[in-house]
């Protein structure tokens, strides 16, 4: 399989390079802003360059982890947000669709309103915010563009990142350095693994899947103890967190609450472990000390 990442110098992009290489794929990749070795410049808004690189790339899938998700961000730049998560996205889909090839599109469970979760792929969604709706339309607009279309639904990622911005690696800067933060006890969630979530994504393509499906962590489990959880497992000291309602923080943009995604659909059909939170955050810790690229990334940010 030849594939081509949209969006490649992020955690979710960088692990699908790392992961189609190891089942012995041929992979090419994107970035925007962050450029990294072996990688092309692609701005996703971009119509000519978009058609150009994904008509090059002569790839069976293309995958596009690409996209706009600091979702308070969202919230003030509505325009921006629907350019990037949903018009950019659908043009690569129709390029993609007009070379032969697959395309995923990666979602979130921002899409539902978080009063029921967790959520399976055929509940109905009603996103809260901007964020949410820019992703929930741009589902419906490549799913309704071309055939081999897949969307995968994901949450809360974290695992080795080449940009080491993901919450696991702010809560270890923050709880070594004694900086304090609060975290919201309210939002319930399914931390998902970054290499499960590439392993899964990949397994789908190689079955030529399409449709949705969720692809997270096994179990819900709210962001506090969630970075509990990580605290014990680095073995930081969790004496600065402070436990918080969502309300008390401020934001912009609405969270779904009790949210989380159901994965049964994909259980059904993969191979592919999808770790409980424990057993990701020991395996991100065995990656971050085993490999030197991990360890380098962490201490430009430590």
């Amino acid at each position: 399989m030849r594939a081509l990442v949209i969006g490649a110098s992020g955690q979710v992009g960088a692990a699908l390079l790392a992961e189609l290489g190891a089942r012995g794929h041929e992979a090419l990749g994107t970035y925007a802003h962050h450029p990294a070795a072996g990688l092309t410049a692609l701005d996703i808004t971009d119509r000519g360059a978009v058609e150009r690189a994904i008509g090059g790339a002569r790839a069976d899938w293309v995958l596009c982890p690409a996209g706009l998700t600091h979702v308070d961000y969202c919230e003030e730049h509505p325009a921006e947000a629907f350019a990037i998560n949903r018009d950019g996205a659908l043009q690569a889909a129709r390029e993609g669709g007009r070379a032969g090839a697959g395309f995923v599109f990666y979602s979130t469970e921002y899409v539902f309103d978080g009063e029921r979760g967790p959520y399976a792929e055929e509940d109905p969604a009603r996103p809260l915010s901007v964020y949410g709706r820019s992703k929930w339309e741009g589902e419906r607009a490549v799913l309704a563009e071309i055939e081999r279309a897949l969307v995968v639904r994901t949450t809360v990622v974290y695992g080795p990142d080449p940009q080491g911005k993901n919450f696991v690696y702010q809560l270890i800067r923050n709880c070594r350095s004694g900086q304090a933060m609060r975290i919201p006890a309210d939002q319930v969630s399914s931390p998902t693994y970054n290499a499960d979530l590439a392993r899964g994504t990949i397994e789908l393509c190689e079955r030529d899947l399409s449709g949705v499906y969720h692809l997270a962590g096994d179990g819900v489990m709210d962001r506090f103890a969630f970075a509990r959880l990580a605290c014990e497992v680095f073995a930081v000291d969790p004496s600065r967190l402070t436990p918080v309602v969502t309300s008390a923080l401020g934001q912009k943009a609405a969270r779904p609450l009790k949210g989380g995604l159901r994965i049964a659909k994909a259980r059904g059909l993969l191979s592919t472990p999808l770790r409980s939170p424990e057993a990701g955050l020991r395996a991100m810790r065995a990656a971050l000390e085993s490999d030197p690229v991990g360890r380098r990334g962490r201490r430009q940010r430590g």
